[in-house]
């Protein structure tokens, strides 16, 4: 997940322990938290990551 927000220019604003808190270079307002765990995500957390990201799951499936 941090891979794909990283192709599409999410930089990290912060971390703090397992949660990474990124923003997109050019529009601040597209914001969103990543919680790192050994497992993958679950669904509600990938949907809630691609509102605040405002990526479309077709763009996602283009950045894996």
């Amino acid at each position: 997940m941090l891979a794909v927000l990283q192709r599409a220019v999410f930089f990290d604003q912060q971390s703090k322990g397992s949660h990474h808190y990124r923003v997109h270079a050019s529009d601040p307002s597209r914001r969103t938290t990543v919680a790192v765990h050994p497992r993958d995500p679950p669904e509600r957390d990938v949907r809630d990551i691609l509102k605040g990201s405002r990526i479309s799951r077709e763009e996602f499936l283009k950045l894996l």
